[in-house]
């Protein structure tokens, strides 16, 4: 009987730490530099209790550690803009003020003046037209030497997964914001060989799974938003990238 009763306490201690997407796991902290689903998931929370959240785009910014903080405060929790076990269990007892359930978007980077109409990319189908392979790579390389930002998203500075975002967008394309939500997309390639211009490349760098990306481009290389440089062209044999690459992801059809 006692154990049963352990047993008991024990389910409702697992059953306290599911996190919003309804998965049972230890709460993740999520702060200023975190993106990923587990923060688009932290935004259409906030959001849904009344908090400003301008776009539910997968990006721990200022906005979202005010929004952060000022939940915080109304639960009488420590304000510290961080997102921790006590913050995540207080988000779950949230009601949505609607009454509704937002979906999360992809959110898209708005299009130029002039480009195409933007189509939203379904997940593991090939998305880009062969024809548009050409156009497509013109605009990235119009953007080599924009500076790097965590959280870029125009032109004055991308991040990785930013930049490919905005130059499908300019090609009439509407991709996920996040690296790890483009690894979705198109077709997993099991060698570089298969690759053809215009497919994705992704790498595993500060964290597992997806967390870098970039455009194949023939030849070996790839043109990718480098932290270290901004948007520049590279080889998949690179020292540095060769080690981390994780694989491609066939989307021309």
């Amino acid at each position: 009987m006692k154990n049963s009763r352990w047993r008991r306490a024990g389910v409702a201690a697992g059953l306290s730490l599911i996190l919003l997407s309804g998965t049972a796991a230890a709460s993740p902290t999520l702060q200023t530099g975190s993106h990923g689903h587990n923060v688009m998931l932290l935004q259409q929370k906030l959001k849904q209790a009344g908090y400003s959240i301008a776009s539910v785009d997968g990006v721990f910014g200022g906005e979202t550690e005010r929004a952060v903080a000022e939940f915080q405060r109304d639960r009488k929790l420590r304000i510290t803009g961080i997102v921790n076990n006590a913050t995540w269990r207080a988000l779950q007892r949230v009601r949505p003020q609607s009454g509704k359930t937002p979906a999360v978007p992809h959110t898209a980077v708005p299009a130029a003046k002039h480009a195409a109409p933007v189509a939203a990319a379904p997940d593991n189908l090939p998305i880009l037209n062969r024809s548009k392979v050409g156009a497509l790579i013109r605009t990235a390389r119009s953007y080599i030497g924009v500076p790097y930002k965590f959280g870029g998203s125009t032109p004055k500075a991308f991040d990785c997964s930013g930049y490919l975002q905005y130059v499908f967008a300019q090609n009439g394309i509407s991709i996920p914001r996040t690296a790890d939500e483009q690894y979705k997309l198109g077709r997993r390639t099991t060698s570089s060989r298969q690759l053809e211009p215009g497919d994705l490349v992704f790498f595993t760098t500060y964290e597992p799974g997806a967390s870098h990306c970039g455009i194949y481009l023939g030849d070996g290389e790839f043109i990718h938003a480098a932290s270290s440089t901004g948007v520049r062209i590279d080889a998949l044999s690179n020292s540095y990238w060769a080690p981390r690459y994780l694989g491609g992801k066939h989307i021309v059809k």
